[in-house]
């Protein structure tokens, strides 16, 4: 029996998002920040706080699952022929 939740099978995490998450959202405002010292702009800032924004976990969910989700239902609903 481990003290780690889920007897180490849990994913880490780091505050709200996965380990994952946190590398991605670290390099977006890195590069973010390059782009803006360099004055191309906020979109790239912009982008890089909406997925921080939109992976947030909460009771392992997040947003992005649901709209993973509304895009497989489109596809399966509308886009692709059913047989």
């Amino acid at each position: 029996m481990y003290i780690y939740p889920d007897n180490l099978k849990a994913k880490a995490k780091l505050w709200l998002w996965e380990l994952r998450d946190v590398a991605v959202i670290g390099a977006g405002l890195l590069l973010s920040v390059l782009a803006l010292s360099h004055g191309a702009g906020m979109l790239l800032l912009v982008l890089t706080v909406l997925c921080a924004f939109l992976s947030i976990r909460m009771e392992g969910a997040s947003i992005l699952d649901f709209l993973d989700f509304l895009r497989c239902a489109v596809c399966f609903l509308f886009l692709h022929q059913q047989y």
